[in-house]
């Protein structure tokens, strides 16, 4: 790879192409959880929970790739808008468990099929998206190993 890569016009940039799909996967999920009143942030949040409730904060920010200084104002929110419950650890009364409320349990299947509804209008007919998926996970493993 040399700087040739450069010579190339705004829309044949790499680093322009991943902002663009980005930016529109963003907007097409706020679209999708306006409904509920949910950031595309606060649905991560959710994702992370639906896999494994109960876990400090640290474990959600490793796991959605957030800082604790970016998730504490989006659970703070998801909290009074009764998405969370905060409760202590029972051992360690420093660590607070995050726990998914019932409002969230019960709108899971509401927010997926928004989801969905949306995902459908993209026609993503042509897409590979298995591959796709596979492809975006080892870009962000390289680049997580330099960034680390």
């Amino acid at each position: 790879m040399d700087e040739s890569i450069f010579d190339r016009r705004l829309d044949e940039q790499l680093c322009f192409r991943l902002y663009r799909a980005s930016s529109g996967i963003n907007k097409m999920y706020a679209r999708a959880l306006q409904t509920f009143n949910l950031t595309f942030p606060q649905y991560l949040v959710l994702l992370a929970l639906w896999d494994d409730e109960g876990v400090p904060i640290s474990s959600i920010g490793a796991n959605t790739g957030m800082g604790i200084g970016t998730l504490n104002p989006i659970l703070k929110r998801m909290e009074a808008s009764g998405w969370i419950e905060k409760n202590p650890h029972p051992s360690d009364k420093r660590t607070i468990l995050i726990f998914l409320s019932a409002k969230a349990k019960e709108s899971k299947s509401l927010i997926n099929r928004s989801i969905l509804k949306e995902l459908e209008t993209c026609n993503f007919s042509g897409v590979d998206l298995p591959e796709l998926m596979k492809q975006l996970s080892s870009l962000q493993q390289r680049l997580d190993e330099i960034n680390d």
